[in-house]
């Protein structure tokens, strides 16, 4: 066996994954078992999403930027990819979960080593109860579906087919009595056909990075978060941000701001698709 690979004792299993009844036998690892004490978060989707869905994802997972939040997912195309992409950019902790052994030479899919091996290296796993040479199969992804929503506290549906693996990692969820969240999409798209059926069975919808740490139990506002959060914006931004102390219409903030008109609107922008402001009923505030 690969030396960086071990398996884990039962003791050693991380412990929400010991209430399924459904429990695996083995479980091996690559990397470093996150805090249990975090919040886990699985992340899931289609593999082939939209570009709303991609901008959702972005979104939604660097507003939980600073916060004691791991993103669990399969390392699967699409939307898996893309929520450990974030969140590693926006510094927080993955636990991957594929579908094969974690040997390289077996890794599924083999596109995805690189992010693998990004993954270890910012301080996250690779978890499998299957053997490390084991080459993945059309079986081994429902099976290991079980264990992304077993390992979490939560679950994320971003874009989800009516008939998709992502739909029965959520129920699984529901099965094991964990927070199923999902985000509204097009009624004219078909990967928002999941989602709604979702939110019609009592799904939380999700608008926010706040909505998710509402549903965590998390405060999104403490000082430390707050600060964490901010480190990392420019001077123009955070004038908009000191500027939006209590909520204000567009062409009111770009008054105050001082800034010509398309600049401001480019500004803008950029920090709603950060997650850092929102415009709702003609208004911008904080997210």
């Amino acid at each position: 066996m690969n030396p960086l690979i071990r398996e884990l004792t039962p003791d050693e299993f991380p412990k929400r994954l010991l209430e399924i009844p459904d429990k695996p036998k083995k479980l091996f690892i690559r990397g470093q078992m996150p805090p249990e004490d975090y919040k886990w978060l699985a992340v899931v989707g289609s593999r082939k999403y939209t570009p709303y869905g991609r901008q959702v994802c972005e979104k939604l997972i660097a507003g939980l930027h600073g916060q004691p939040v791991v993103i669990v997912s399969g390392l699967a195309l699409g939307i898996d990819a893309l929520a450990h992409e974030t969140a590693l950019d926006n510094g927080l902790t993955c636990v991957a979960v594929p579908g094969s052994g974690l040997d390289p030479k077996v890794i599924y899919p083999a596109s995805n080593y690189q992010l693998a091996e990004r993954i270890i290296d910012k301080g996250g796993a690779l978890l499998s109860e299957f053997e490390p040479d084991f080459q993945a199969t059309t079986w081994s992804f429902p099976q290991r579906n079980r264990i992304m929503a077993g390992l979490s506290d939560a679950i994320l549906v971003i874009e989800a087919e009516i008939k998709s693996g992502t739909l029965i990692t959520s129920r699984l969820a529901t099965d094991y009595n964990r927070e199923v969240m999902t985000v509204p999409g097009s009624i004219f798209s078909s990967t928002s056909e999941g989602p709604h059926m979702l939110i019609r069975l009592g799904a939380t919808p999700i608008t926010t990075s706040k909505d998710i740490l509402d549903a965590l139990g998390l405060v999104s506002d403490s000082p430390l978060a707050v600060e964490d959060r901010y480190k990392d914006i420019s001077m123009e931004e955070m004038a908009i941000i000191k500027l939006l102390a209590i909520p204000t219409s567009r062409d009111e903030l770009i008054r105050k701001s001082g800034m010509s008109v398309s600049r401001a609107n480019s500004l803008l922008s950029v920090m709603e698709i950060k997650g850092l402001i929102k415009e709702s009923l003609g208004e911008i505030r904080l997210s």
